[in-house]
């Protein structure tokens, strides 16, 4: 009886039912499209300065394969940098001047490919792609492919993954210790005596934000050092656009966190919200898998996402070496999660039951 009592209190309440059904649709979906390390296109800029038929010819056999699209050509080679710094070309294709008439003698024809190694993985793809094309175009001659990547020479992954690390463990953290802050002092009965103080709804909000984002930025203090003196990855950019970029998006998560906190009843519940919310934050902010590789809808949803941003800056921040200037458009999607969460949060501490 007591059994049956359970189930039938857990699956008549709407919440519950809610929570057992919605998350494991929508994550499933996520992941089915989200978290994939295929590549179905990848961008390239191109710089020919052979301009012959055979280099014609290869770029033929490129596009024919459906995956590499050119996103650019270049007219020289000091173009390179700015092409693989926007992230606009995952890779920049050089063909040598004397491409054609190397093939001809039946020397090595050069190709040089220039790859964004801020994204290991893709990068990795992305080339074993072009040299399989390579292997199969080689019937017409020889071509020697000589592969640089940018920012992480080595392709060693922990490259990749720790300084996004910063952001990733500052987004459950801080989204946690915000919720939980409120929904503390709902279950302690202390809440509505804050309420009824001469505190203003943004004085509060205030209060609550403040821990929780200075955590935040202390934990990701910590992963950097980490990151630096354990691991010793070279860090090639400068402290104020790290913290700033840091602030900013503690600042955004906090604002989900507070929201999250108005409107549960318990600390459980925060939780429960917290959690189905992070993972798919964390499928949709190309920590694992590019946002390249997802669908369009998925990459228009990701603007909605502060964490997509924030990596995306602490990445290049860190192995790049990026100012503020360079990362100025990430900070605009997470201020605007920021400047619509914390009013929210302000209001609805007064406003709902």
């Amino acid at each position: 009886m007591l059994i049956r009592k359970e189930f039938l209190s857990t699956v008549k309440d709407p919440r519950t039912r809610a929570i057992l059904i919605a998350p494991v649709i929508v994550q499933s979906m996520l992941f089915g499209h989200a978290a994939t390390f295929n590549l179905e296109k990848v961008p390239y800029a191109l710089l020919d300065l052979s301009r012959s038929e055979t280099s014609t010819n290869f770029i033929a056999k490129l596009k024919g394969g459906g995956v590499f699209q050119r996103v650019k050509n270049l007219g020289n080679s000091t173009e390179i940098a700015a092409a693989i710094d926007s992230g606009e070309a995952l890779m920049v294709i050089t063909i040598a001047q004397n491409f054609e008439s190397e093939i001809l003698q039946n020397r090595s024809g050069k190709i040089q490919v220039i790859t964004d190694g801020r994204n290991t993985m893709t990068a990795s793809v992305a080339s074993g792609y072009l040299g399989r094309i390579v292997d199969e175009f080689n019937g017409a001659g020889k071509i020697s492919l000589d592969v640089i990547t940018w920012f992480n020479e080595n392709l060693i992954t922990r490259w990749n993954f720790l300084p996004g690390l910063m952001g990733l463990l500052s987004l459950i953290q801080v989204m946690l210790l915000a919720g939980l802050s409120v929904a503390r002092e709902r279950e302690q009965g202390t809440f509505d005596q804050l309420l009824v103080t001469p505190l203003s709804p943004f004085q509060i909000l205030i209060g609550k934000a403040v821990i929780p984002v200075v955590i935040g930025i202390f934990q990701s203090t910590l992963v950097f050092l980490i990151c630096r003196n354990v691991f010793e990855i070279p860090f090639n950019g400068s402290l104020p656009p790290l913290y700033l970029t840091l602030l900013i998006f503690t600042l955004s998560c906090t604002g989900i966190g507070l929201s999250i906190s108005a409107i549960s009843s318990s600390m459980q519940q925060v939780m429960v919200y917290c959690f189905v919310l992070i993972l798919p934050m964390v499928l949709l902010s190309g920590f694992a898998t590019p946002v390249a590789n997802m669908p369009e809808f998925l990459q228009i949803l990701t603007y909605a996402d502060p964490l997509r941003f924030a990596l995306d800056s602490l990445r290049r921040i860190y192995l790049e070496g990026c100012t503020i200037s360079d990362v100025a458009f990430n900070f605009v999607p997470m201020l605007t999660v920021a400047a619509i969460t914390l009013p929210v949060a302000a209001y609805l501490f007064r406003n709902i039951d």
